[in-house]
């Protein structure tokens, strides 16, 4: 059984209760009051303790608030609260660093990038190349450092050959997420990215750019070297749903995001795979690379 430890908290991410959960089971009536209305309404939808991740478990929790670890912890059943982050070095095999603040991402992670210890970095794990190519440059090893948005993995933002069909070659992809650019943005750049070929890489971008120095919304257009169109947009206050409209010469596809239980999975999952194996591969790190540079033009 593999060992994890969990580091929260920042403000409006409930990760560091939702990602426990999925590992542990969860505690029902602690989970109530974790101050994520939707979080206790989609686990309740969930096949316990089926569901849960079977090998592995969130032993430890670090926040910067003993009570708030000591809430965290009786909701998703972790058993050590400590007081210091680098407590659990030496007493787990690899960390969610379940926060969404970037520009604390360093800070937290350098520790347990020297300990050898795989890494989980919650989206987005910067917002500048450069803050990105810091973090790299205290890997140990390929693997050790693993980010995305969970959107990444949802089956409900994948376009499936059926849809591809329907759509026919792709022209426009136009995305829009509620909330910060600096925050959000990621949640549908990364599964657009992953329709887009690997090859393909940005010819010009232009922004709207009211408001995006303060994280409040954003929009980026990109024109790809394949002639395919890209519209990224957060909405800051106003309300929107994750959705993602694909545009081809056949017709289009609209594709929304629901299901948070499913994608948290699967991409807890597959971290779990990689912590184990201690292997990465190059294709993970340059994605990142490709996500974190739109980020930052976005931010331009």
């Amino acid at each position: 059984m593999m060992k994890l430890g969990i580091i929260g908290f920042s403000d409006g991410n409930g990760h560091p209760y939702s990602w426990s959960a999925i590992f542990n089971g969860y505690d029902a009536q602690a989970m109530e009051e974790c101050g994520f209305p939707v979080i206790p309404r989609y686990l309740e939808l969930q096949s316990w303790p089926d569901c849960q991740i079977k090998d592995a478990e969130v032993s430890s929790i670090w926040t910067q608030d003993i009570e708030l670890s000591r809430h965290v912890a009786k909701a998703g059943r972790i058993k050590h609260v400590v007081s210091e982050p680098s407590e659990m070095i030496g007493k787990i095999d690899a960390v969610l660093l379940a926060r969404d603040d970037a520009e604390n991402n360093l800070e937290f992670a350098a520790p347990f990038l020297k300990a050898g210890l795989p890494i989980y970095i919650d989206k987005p794990i910067a917002l500048t190349v450069s803050d990105l190519k810091s973090l790299y440059e205290l890997e140990q090893y390929p693997g050790q450092i693993f980010s995305c948005s969970a959107l990444r993995y949802s089956s409900e933002l994948y376009l499936d050959k059926y849809a591809m069909d329907q759509v026919g070659s792709i022209s426009d992809i136009v995305a829009f997420t509620p909330k910060s650019w600096d925050k959000y943005a990621v949640h549908i750049i990364e599964p657009v990215l992953k329709m887009l070929s690997t090859e393909d890489r940005p010819v010009c971008c232009s922004t709207l750019s009211s408001g995006v120095k303060k994280g409040v919304s954003g929009e980026l257009m990109v024109r790809w070297s394949s002639d395919v169109r890209t519209t990224f947009i957060a909405t800051g206050e106003g309300l929107s749903p994750i959705v993602i409209r694909v545009i081809g010469n056949k017709g289009y596809k609209d594709l929304q995001f629901s299901d948070s239980f499913s994608a948290f999975k699967l991409a807890l999952n597959r971290f779990v795979d990689i912590a184990k194996s201690r292997r990465g591969e190059d294709s993970e790190k340059d994605f990142l690379f490709r996500v974190v540079s739109l980020l930052e033009e976005g931010r331009k």
